[in-house]
């Protein structure tokens, strides 16, 4: 073995030293990206790995350097975002990112974004409709035109 692979194994045992624990933060971390929409706690989570919900709240901070609900918050703007880009209505977004009221969700979306998901929705149609037009203005004019 190389120092090069020894130092690597060393700093991997002092850091992920227990598989259980990573085994349990990933599974999490899945089982959060999988569910978004659905209502999550950390009684539900903790019960879901098999921990003590304090037990969770600590592994997942060490590993991830945020609880499992700002985790799931984080998550749940992200995927609004990308809705809100597409399309979708606020409220639709509201419910399908997993939020229970539309105000709720609008303040935390407003407080994470600096923006109303309204507002962030009318500013990146713009950015995309704006984006067009330039490409439109990119475009090389077509010299084998016959229009006169």
């Amino acid at each position: 073995m190389t120092y090069y692979e020894s130092e690597v194994n060393r700093i991997k045992n002092t850091v992920f030293a227990n598989q259980g624990q990573l085994d349990t933060v990933i599974g999490l971390k899945n089982y959060i990206d999988g569910h978004l929409d659905q209502d999550l706690n950390l009684e539900l989570m903790a019960h879901l790995r098999f921990v003590s919900k304090f037990h969770l709240l600590r592994l997942f901070k060490r590993y991830y350097g945020q609880t499992p609900k700002q985790y799931l918050i984080e998550r749940r703007v992200e995927k609004a975002k990308a809705y809100l880009r597409e399309g979708m209505r606020v409220q639709e977004t509201c419910f399908a990112v997993g939020f229970e009221s539309p105000s709720s969700f609008s303040l935390l979306f407003k407080r994470r974004t600096g923006k109303s998901p309204r507002a962030y929705q009318k500013e990146q149609f713009s950015i995309r409709n704006s984006s067009l037009e330039f490409g439109n203005c990119n475009k090389e004019p077509n010299l084998n035109s016959h229009e006169s």
